[in-house]
């Protein structure tokens, strides 16, 4: 059958919304919404058919019904769903960026009754909520004192409307960034209600040009890592130790926003990333983090430095607003906890993945190749992972895919995606590649699964 002929094939919306095999479904979803799902069944299988995915035209009304049964249950089920990350992106932000420790899900499922988030057990009497992340950060980080926000650029905002509201901050014109879901750095100013001094070019900022802008409006000067990017030639930008031994009034704070939250004890690894404690110990008046990047935790923005300045955010209004809930604090102290330990390189899931050789991930190939369907056409091919999360800038891990040759990759990637448990991949040179340094060796078992079906069923290749 022709092209054409299996275009003219393809079952109509109003048909397929009387049929009896969609009675129940008619019942327990509105008519729309059952039409909306059919109609963008029957666009899938035509853009098959028009890019040469071959399909029984026979089977095309049953194709159509089982697609829209597969997204009710979607849509019934969990919106948030495990995910099987196979992209080699260690920090995926699309995946929730940094996995937890199975101390830190232990702590979180402890914790989601009734918990003593704001009592104290011994005095039967209300305390502070995250007073004990608060100690634990100031024991990893050597700062004063420490609090927890939602997420890091909630930090930012919280730090900027109090300590710089109507007045100037200071900043390099070559740290005006874009962070992540298009949310740029004098967006996140103005929104603060503080006026941007921007200082020196985009590729060179000197010393003298903070000097120079001071004046009686200064309210803080910030350094912006540029996490996510780098500059390279003919650049220039102080140091965080310049700015703090800049000449300046005492009431000018040096706030560090280093957003990836690298921390220089996690056992052996070295990365070439400004640290936390680094930034402490040179004298920043407050550095920023994120808790779910390199630090290996939940989602939230951590501000550590002098404590006065600690307890003049921990006094304003926004942070009820920006206060994390019990469970992201469960999962935190947690981390913290593996952190202070020194196993953050063996326990924290990132960071292990992080450490992980190219070796070992050549290992782990081997074992999920020889657990698979015989004549499937998969390889082991060598490859690049990434950091991901906006960390490490310009950094690659050298990693090892399995690569599936199917003549379909795009059908075959949705397809694992699309099951139980959903499995994301990568396209790349026209073949589906698997990097197993970002899959656990006990998520390997439903891997090999899933691939067995899909490889079996040809799931990338001709459906005849």
């Amino acid at each position: 059958m022709s092209r054409a002929e299996k275009l003219r094939a393809l079952p109509a919306v109003d048909e397929l919304l009387r049929d009896a095999d969609l009675a129940d479904l008619r019942q327990r979803f509105p008519r729309t919404i059952l039409a909306s799902w059919i109609r963008a069944a029957v666009d899938r299988l035509r853009q098959e058919i028009l890019h040469e995915s071959q399909r029984d035209t026979t089977d095309l009304r049953t194709a159509v019904i089982a697609e829209v049964r597969q997204q009710s249950a979607r849509e019934m089920g969990s919106a948030i769903q495990p995910v099987i990350n196979a992209t080699g992106i260690i920090l995926h932000t699309n995946l929730g960026r940094a996995p937890l420790s199975s101390r830190a899900i232990e702590r979180v499922a402890a914790s989601a009754g009734y918990s003593n988030v704001e009592l104290d057990l011994h005095s039967g009497k209300r305390n502070q909520r995250g007073q004990r992340v608060s100690r634990l950060l100031q024991h990893l980080t050597a700062a004063d004192d420490a609090i927890v926000v939602n997420n890091c650029a909630a930090a930012t905002i919280l730090v900027l409307q109090t300590l710089a509201a109507g007045r100037e901050v200071i900043v390099s014109r070559g740290q005006l960034v874009e962070i992540g879901g298009g949310f740029r750095l004098p967006d996140v100013f103005r929104s603060a209600g503080v006026q941007l001094r921007e200082v020196g070019t985009t590729n060179r900022t000197y010393l003298r040009d903070y000097e120079s802008a001071i004046n009686e409006r200064t309210a803080a000067i910030i350094r912006v890592h540029h996490s996510n990017f780098r500059m390279s030639g003919f650049v220039t930008e102080p140091t965080i130790e310049e700015l703090v031994t800049l000449r300046r009034p005492e009431a000018v704070p040096v706030i560090d926003d280093l957003g990836s939250g690298w921390i220089d004890s996690a056992g052996p690894l070295s990365l070439n990333e400004p640290s936390v404690a680094q930034s402490v110990r040179c004298g920043a008046n407050l550095t920023l983090f994120s808790g779910d990047k390199l630090f290996g935790g939940p989602q939230c923005g951590i501000v550590v430095g002098h404590g006065d300045y600690i307890e003049r955010l921990r006094r304003s209004p926004m942070m009820r607003a920006l206060r994390m809930d019990k469970l992201s604090l469960a999962a935190m102290e947690a981390t913290l906890e593996i952190h202070l330990s020194g196993e953050a390189a063996t326990e924290l899931p990132a960071l292990a993945m992080l450490a992980a050789s190219a070796e070992e991930v050549h290992q782990r190939c081997l074992r999920v190749l020889e657990m698979l369907s015989l004549d499937t056409g998969v390889t082991i091919v060598p490859c690049q992972s990434q950091i991901g999360g906006g960390s490490v800038r310009g950094t690659d891990l050298p990693s090892y895919a399995l690569r599936i040759e199917c003549e379909h990759p795009e059908l075959m990637a949705r397809r694992l995606r699309e099951g139980q448990p959903a499995i994301q991949s990568r396209i790349q040179h026209d073949s589906l590649c698997l990097d197993l340094r970002t899959v656990s060796d006990d998520q390997c078992g439903d891997l090999i699964d899933r691939l067995n079906d899909a490889l079996l069923d040809g799931g990338g290749g001709d459906r005849t």
